[in-house]
């Protein structure tokens, strides 16, 4: 096998599963055509290796006796250690495979069929799919495991950086500001207001970055166990905080059942009160005045469900689809409320749920309004 038939091999591979979409009759119709059934004239084998060097994804094409035919820079930076490719690589054995690679090569030689499996080199874990060929040889796509799971992780690390480098000038600029707030008078002093309340909403944006990146480390252990108690008891802590808020607006919050019936969740105090702090406060800012949020405590199966109602507009199609995504506002023509969130609110709430054990999830009532439920392990 020459080495032009073993580059296309390797594409013919990983490019054929690819599909073309065609416009018919004025209407949007897909007509799958598979890609080498379209080819008239041979590749040149420049060009393939050129499309090869350049693939986001580690190329490896093998001969039958597993000597390396091409090997491209992706894959060197994935499998050779230190990064440069020595000159006595020649065969697979010289980058030390390991068992179940070659089991994976061995049954795709015998069956036919791509096969798809993991390598381990050193400390990295690599996904590997392997396709067959004539006369036994194969091409390897190499990619690291999960690169998407790999780049939301470096992503979420930049972030809590960020945020706490944030920390230290924002706390300055408060500072100075409230000095200035002392000795301006005028419309000065309009400025100096207003540049606290700006300090002061991106001081709590900080802090709610700060929040989730914490959450986010938090679902793969708890760091203490968590407590049984009864919600009301958070919710009173919640509440009092933001009444100075809803008093203003003659808003005020329902809850049921009494204390004449007892409730118990399993989960940690000081993550329930910010997830019920959240749930009220945003319940608060589409409440219209003289309303009340109604907050219900309902315990079904092995679940403490607790619910939170406000009467206002209700939730539209692409807020139930994305209330609890981080940065997201819903319109800001139904808020009631003069104030306006970060958008990481929900978001933060939904990864208290997942961290306890629980989940969220929102709807409207049928009553008018929107309902979000909290759903969390029972005592």
């Amino acid at each position: 096998m020459t080495s032009e038939t073993a580059l296309q091999l390797a594409l013919g591979f990983g490019l054929g599963a690819l599909s073309v979409g065609l416009w018919r009759g004025g209407t949007r119709k897909r007509v799958t055509v598979p890609t080498q059934l379209r080819r008239r004239q041979p590749i040149p084998d420049l060009q393939l290796r050129e499309w090869i060097s350049a693939a986001p994804q580690g190329w490896l094409v093998l001969d039958g006796t597993n000597r390396i035919e091409i090997m491209n820079e992706r894959a060197e930076s994935l499998l050779v250690r230190g990064g440069s490719l020595a000159p006595q690589i020649r065969d697979l054995d010289d980058l030390e495979p390991s068992a179940e690679l070659l089991h994976l090569l061995e049954l795709c030689r015998n069956t036919g069929l791509a096969q798809r499996g993991e390598w381990s080199i050193g400390r990295n874990d690599l996904s590997v799919r392997v396709m067959p060929g004539e006369r036994s040889w194969l091409a390897l796509q190499i990619e690291g495991s999960n690169p998407l799971k790999l780049q939301l992780q470096q992503q979420e690390q930049w972030v809590s950086d960020v945020a706490h480098e944030l920390k230290t000038p924002i706390t300055a600029l408060r500072l100075v500001s409230e000095s200035l707030s002392l000795k301006a008078e005028g419309r000065q002093a309009v400025l100096v207001e207003r540049l606290e309340k700006e300090l002061e909403r991106l001081q709590k944006l900080v802090g709610d970055l700060l929040d989730l990146s914490r959450l986010d480390n938090a679902l793969a252990s708890r760091s203490r166990p968590p407590a049984a108690l009864d919600p009301r008891d958070v919710i009173g802590q919640a509440w009092s905080t933001l009444q100075e808020l809803a008093i203003p607006r003659g808003i005020e919050l329902t809850i049921e059942p009494k204390r004449d019936q007892a409730r118990q969740v399993c989960v940690e105090p000081a993550r329930l009160h910010q997830a019920l702090f959240n749930l009220i406060d945003n319940a608060l800012r589409y409440s219209p005045d003289g309303k009340s949020i109604d907050l219900s405590i309902e315990e079904r199966d092995r679940w403490c469900l607790i619910a939170v109602r406000d009467h206002g507009p209700g939730l539209s199609e692409t807020d139930l689809d994305r209330m609890f995504e981080r940065f997201y506002r819903g319109d800001p023509a139904r808020a009631r409320g003069p104030r306006n969130g970060s958008g990481l609110g929900l978001a933060i709430v939904r990864q208290i749920a997942l961290s306890q054990g629980g989940l969220v999830r929102a709807r409207n009532h049928p009553g008018g309004g929107a309902v979000v439920e909290l759903r969390l392990p029972r005592a």
